[in-house]
């Protein structure tokens, strides 16, 4: 596998482990000092956004990916991977939606293995 499929991959395993709640899932590709940055411009680092999905606050239901767009760093360290998908889910309360959301991660090869390092959701 390609550094660049690795990082296409990341993205998909982090969205479907989060679609199952599975905790140990998305830990295994979220670097440790992950954040997310939601919609709302509310920064959630790692331990607190895999609470908020297991405990229910946030709720994907399914995904259906349209583009995911890899940009591998000339040190072969680092990566920016953009991801359009429409999200079904119901984030914080809020209603049941689909959204087109697009996630402007950042990727980390660390003892040689990729992990998300940094998230920012936006509409698209």
């Amino acid at each position: 596998m390609t550094d660049e499929e690795a990082c296409a991959q990341l993205y998909r395993d982090l969205c479907d482990a989060s679609m199952r709640k599975d905790a140990e899932g998305m830990a295994a590709v979220l670097a440790d000092d992950y954040a997310l940055v939601h919609m709302t411009g509310m920064r959630q680092p790692k331990r607190a956004y895999i609470a908020s999905v297991v405990d229910g606050t946030l709720n994907y239901y399914s995904t259906e990916h349209d583009s995911i767009e890899v940009s591998i760093d000339p040190d072969g360290k680092h990566a920016s991977i953009r991801g359009r998908s429409r999200v079904n889910a119901a984030v914080f309360g809020g209603g049941r939606h689909t959204w087109r959301l697009q996630q402007d991660l950042q990727a980390e090869k660390r003892d040689g293995v990729w992990l998300l390092t940094e998230s920012y959701a936006s509409t698209y």
